[in-house]
């Protein structure tokens, strides 16, 4: 475009209407969320679309020591969904490392197997809160039922994504589909930190109402499951079934020694630790976790 027709302004303008009614014209891209390549997904919050994950890493129900009382209600919970009844939206909270996100998988396995193909699991992640309710939309087009699956959820000062998430779990004028569960995981049973908590119960203006307003947002999970870390005797039952279930050469005496060992350089017991150890055992054995 020459400098001539650049310096008209009247030209210029006619010339950029054109380019934007050209644009309005021109076919968007679309994106196919089809739910029937698999039965877990990962949302894509630029793209709007659902990334398929055809093999989720998962640990079986049964193998999963030290929560029985967590595994039950939650497989409950969600066996119901799956049957087309009515289920609560899951928080699991708790210390590091307690199976709060393996629960999540190994349920959504064992309901799968139990109905095929009758649940999908569809993570998003933390950062992407915000586009939850373009997500919900896409699936209130479907008849499957999904359980959407957030690892480590928690807020920080100034942070108001946790707004929209209210909406979504419970109020608003759309809510959430039917077809929608909604299961997090946290560290923190409230979500947010507590010296945040105390910060604004001493300097806000309407200091109680603050806090209110976050805390409140936990109140919207119908079900509250605590995870903690293990006693020694837990421990060793969760290292004894994978042992069991891998076939790994290795003496009682042995692993026992080096399990308790292994927790001290780990800092506590849990089933994340228990798990690492085993892996350090099947690397050292020359054996495949499979």
């Amino acid at each position: 475009m020459n400098e001539a027709v650049m310096s008209d302004p009247q030209i210029l303008s006619v010339l950029l209407r054109i380019a934007d009614a050209l644009e309005r014209q021109s076919p968007k891209l679309v994106v196919e969320n089809d739910l029937s390549h698999a039965n877990a997904y990962v949302w894509q919050s630029e793209t709007h679309g659902l990334q398929a994950v055809h093999k989720v890493n998962h640990i079986p129900l049964g193998m999963l020591e030290g929560i029985d009382l967590q595994k039950e209600i939650l497989l409950k919970n969600t066996q119901q969904f799956a049957n087309g009844f009515s289920a609560n939206n899951a928080l699991l909270w708790g210390a590091r490392g307690t199976g709060k996100s393996s629960i999540v998988k190994a349920v959504h396995a064992q309901v799968n197997e139990e109905k095929p193909n009758s649940l999908i699991l569809i993570e998003i992640h933390r950062e992407d809160l915000s586009s939850m309710p373009d997500l919900l939309k896409t699936l209130s087009h479907t008849e499957k039922r999904c359980i959407l699956f957030c690892d480590d959820l928690s807020f920080d000062d100034n942070d108001t994504s946790y707004k929209s998430l209210k909406a979504v779990l419970e109020g608003g004028i759309e809510g959430r589909p039917d077809n929608v569960i909604f299961y997090a995981t946290s560290n923190r049973r409230h979500l947010m930190p507590r010296d945040m908590i105390e910060n604004e119960r001493s300097t806000a203006i309407h200091a109680s109402e603050a806090v209110e307003e976050k805390v409140s947002l936990s109140d919207r999970f119908g079900l509250w499951l605590g995870f903690h870390n293990m006693d020694q005797d837990t421990y060793f039952a969760a290292i004894a079934g994978y042992i069991s279930k891998y076939n790994l050469n290795i003496t009682e005496e042995i692993w026992k020694a080096e399990a308790i060992e292994w927790t001290v350089t780990r800092g506590g017991r849990s089933g994340r630790v228990a798990w690492q150890y085993i892996q350090d055992i099947a690397g050292r054995l020359g054996q495949k976790l499979t």
